[in-house]
């Protein structure tokens, strides 16, 4: 296969901010993109729909950093903002026998049946987040951050019960993680975060081996006990970091990305509440248009490849371009940059690719996606007249080019009957 002319890599910003407008100009270019990551460590991203699908399936790309060349030859400094992502022990980063081992030592404890039976739970708290965000806005002439209040709180407090994690640690794992997967944190704080939430994680499982209980931590901790192949404590710490990052800031950004587009579309919201769509199509057509996870670390290739014309050489550093495959034209059709909650059910229509495909498909996704239907349906029943406080222009967006969201929500709450 021939390939594509050479590109001037395009430079990350660590700082973010709204991935669309620059992924529709690489997009135009070419499926995959040369970028170049912090520090000027050169590194690819793979922006179209099919070719994303074929790398995250490719057999002869692997996630393990002993992959990566330019971490080999050390020129990757201890506080590089990515370097987390990249050397996490546990599922993100195992390949093969290892990752499958991995993952079904998580699936054991993490299965859908816990996730059906957490319904009634995140249906209680979601209640409780609202009258929270009701007081909230009260106390501050009607108006009140979204994504403090409610979009935060929901995921984190379902994941943290699940773990068995106490209340007293949540603000602080969600402050630590938040430093970690930004791009944008300066080394020696990245340095420092990462040292804490590990330390963090140590004292909650360390608790839990001494006290086990009737949650997903215990669970993970036991669950080798039959056969041997038990996590061992670093592959525990990871997972566990893993599924409270994973599990609160992916599903927090999509809440957030999901109201926020609801009410920029009024008559997509007006399709929702005749019945002409569902709150779960809602939720899908989100994850397409405005991809929770915009660029996600990372992918090595295990030898030179060509994807879509491209040539990436053996250990690249390749992110998943999760938005910028989401509004692929080629796969999406000519309007796939317009928000359209029925999209889903029209004929030979492509299903979105934001939360994984293959071996490494996200393991909560179920949850994620009951989370934030249960969460959308409450909240405009609840508060029909809702809308945002600041025009959308002037909202912040997101700490780095790994999530894909605004830094806060604030919006007037309108309750029914008023």
């Amino acid at each position: 296969m021939e390939t594509s002319p050479a590109r001037l890599p395009y430079r990350l910003d660590p700082a973010g901010g709204c991935p669309h407008a620059v992924n529709a100009r690489l997009l135009a270019q070419g499926a995959v993109a040369p970028v170049e990551l912090p520090g000027g460590i050169g590194g690819m991203a793979v922006l179209g729909h099919e070719a994303l699908k074929e790398f995250l399936q490719h057999p002869e790309v692997a996630k393990n950093a002993r992959h990566f060349t330019a971490l080999r030859e050390g020129r990757i400094a201890e506080g590089w903002p990515l370097l987390t992502f990249a050397t996490v022990p546990g599922m993100t980063t195992a390949d093969g026998d290892d990752h499958r081992r991995l993952r079904s030592l998580a699936a054991r404890a993490f299965t859908p049946r816990r996730v059906a039976d957490l319904k009634p739970r995140v249906e209680e708290l979601t209640e409780s987040l609202l009258d929270g965000l009701a007081r909230a806005a009260a106390a501050d002439g009607g108006v009140a951050d979204l994504r403090r209040h409610f979009a935060l709180p929901l995921p984190m407090g379902v994941i943290c019960e699940l773990l068995g994690v106490d209340v007293e640690f949540r603000d602080r794992l969600h402050h630590l993680g938040s430093q970690v997967v930004a791009t944008d944190t300066a080394p020696a704080d990245a340095v420092a975060a990462n040292r804490e939430l590990v330390a963090v994680l140590g004292e909650i499982a360390a608790a839990k081996a001494a006290r086990p209980g009737d949650d997903l931590t215990s669970a993970l901790i036991a669950v080798g006990d039959e056969d041997g192949d038990r996590l061992s404590r670093p592959e525990l710490i990871g997972t566990l970091l893993l599924m409270i990052i994973a599990g609160h800031e992916t599903t927090l950004n999509l809440i957030t990305n999901a109201v926020r587009a609801l009410c920029a579309h009024p008559r997509q919201l007006a399709l929702v509440r005749a019945g002409e769509a569902s709150w779960a199509d809602a939720v899908e057509e989100t994850l397409r248009w405005d991809a929770p996870v915009s660029y996600f670390p990372f992918r090595y290739p295990v030898r030179d490849l060509t994807v879509a014309g491209t040539a990436i050489p053996a250990g690249t550093p390749v992110l998943a371009g999760y938005s910028a495959a989401g509004r692929d034209p080629a796969a999406h059709g000519p309007d796939a940059d317009r928000f359209d909650v029925t999209r889903a059910g029209r004929p030979g229509a492509v299903r979105h690719l934001s939360l994984g495909h293959g071996a490494h498909f996200c393991l909560g996704a179920p949850l994620a996606r009951l989370e934030a239907t249960v969460a959308l349906e409450r909240l405009f029943t609840r508060f029909p007249g809702l809308r945002p406080a600041v025009p959308e222009a002037e909202l912040a967006p997101h700490a780095g080019f790994v999530g894909n969201s605004v830094r806060s929500l604030p919006v007037r709450l309108v309750p029914h009957g008023s």
